[in-house]
């Protein structure tokens, strides 16, 4: 038996996040941001933050047994960061150093509006090779590794050190899955060629859970950029054709099972042949269900005067959905849960105290009516330019 059901593995910060009246009405967060306005909030929250807190905390509250792994600096964040996760009784992983101050983002997040980042890297640009506990690594059932754009040590060489992490940790006979941030344009993980490093690392990649904006931009970034400049919400002007191949050339890239992340438009599933990833004997997952599936999952409506923030919501999501992989669950369920979380994540301020646990979260799964669909059977407008 091993040791632990998953080791998250990068990125961690602490979120700043204003707290924003839960009278104020917005369509977008430019309205908040507008020049001259000033805006009253309510405090500002601080929580932990990043993938490996937040799917760390999120699996552990899934009654998963979790290793956290990355860097805090020693300035006061770093310490506000630690006794947290010591609190949780998640700190055994996590180093510190002295070179860098802790990574922090600002999180521009009113209710019921997508949220912005403002980030800061800090030390995790620090994180590389070395850093990895491979001894915790060796005694886990899934390896879950983010957000190679904020990991400069990962990204620079073309992916040298994440492709040599994911070949390592595959050989390993650990299950291996990824996860991603949006690279900021003007950053210089913004001007990597990500759909180079991603045809090298997923070869080696079990499961693979981008949003829709990141795959999108790292895979076609010409469609991506004319999305963008069209201005709205990518999420809601990308053509449901343009899905469907991106989630196909992602599996031909080499990924076992792929997972899109798409906000309020749910949650889109592509699988090769999973036997690759039962040869690891870490997870079972049915051929016969998991196998070369393109699958849709309604989001699960949210109350919006419930809605706190979106910070986590993707980290959350996939935590969820490799919780069901863990219990051995069929896609169909797996995305589900997946949808679940995102949306339990909308109304929580910390996820570890507020997130509904497993048993919850099963409950409402049996009682909500969301479809899950084949995605040949997506809803099309086609007189919108075949968006969903």
């Amino acid at each position: 038996m091993k040791r632990y059901d998953a080791v998250i593995a990068g990125y961690i910060c602490i979120d700043l996040i204003p707290s924003f009246k839960k009278d104020v009405m917005v369509n977008e967060v430019y309205d908040v941001l507008r020049p001259g306005r000033l805006v009253e909030i309510d405090g500002m929250e601080s929580t932990l933050g990043g993938v490996v807190a937040n799917t760390g905390m999120a699996m552990k509250k899934f009654s998963k047994r979790v290793f956290l792994n990355g860097l805090l600096g020693t300035d006061f964040i770093g310490k506000i960061a630690r006794e947290s996760l010591e609190k949780y009784e998640l700190s055994e992983g996590i180093r510190t150093v002295k070179d860098k101050g802790t990574a922090f983002g600002l999180v521009i997040a009113p209710p019921a509006v997508d949220r912005i980042f403002l980030e800061s890297p800090g030390c995790s640009e620090l994180f590389d090779l070395h850093h990895i506990d491979y001894d915790a690594v060796a005694g886990s059932r899934v390896f879950h590794f983010g957000y190679p754009p904020l990991l400069k040590k990962f990204y620079r060489q073309k992916g040298k050190q994440l492709v040599a992490l994911f070949k390592k940790v595959s050989d390993m006979g650990v299950v291996t899955s990824l996860d991603f941030s949006l690279p900021d344009a003007e950053s210089e993980s913004g001007k990597v060629n990500w759909t180079d490093i991603l045809k090298v690392t997923l070869p080696y990649t079990d499961i693979f859970v981008p949003s829709l904006e990141e795959a999108l931009k790292m895979v076609f970034p010409y469609e991506y950029a004319m999305l963008e400049a069209a201005g709205g919400d990518i999420v809601d002007n990308a053509p449901a054709d343009l899905i469907k191949e991106l989630g196909e050339t992602l599996v031909a890239w080499g990924a076992n099972i792929v997972l899109i992340k798409a906000a309020h438009k749910g949650l889109f599933l592509w699988t090769g042949d999973v036997a690759a990833v039962n040869n690891k004997q870490t997870v079972c997952l049915s051929g016969a269900e998991w196998n070369n599936r393109q699958l849709w999952c309604e989001a699960y409506p949210a109350i919006r005067e419930k809605i706190i923030n979106a910070s986590g919501a993707g980290d959350t999501s996939a935590a969820a959905f490799l919780t069901a992989i863990l219990n051995g669950e069929p896609p169909g369920i797996a995305m589900k849960y997946a949808a679940i979380a995102g949306k339990n994540n909308l109304y929580c301020n910390n996820i570890f105290e507020d997130m509904p646990g497993w048993t919850m979260m099963t409950k409402e799964l049996q009682e909500a009516l969301v479809e899950v669909r084949d995605i040949k059977e997506l809803p099309v407008n086609a007189a919108n330019n075949g968006k969903l």
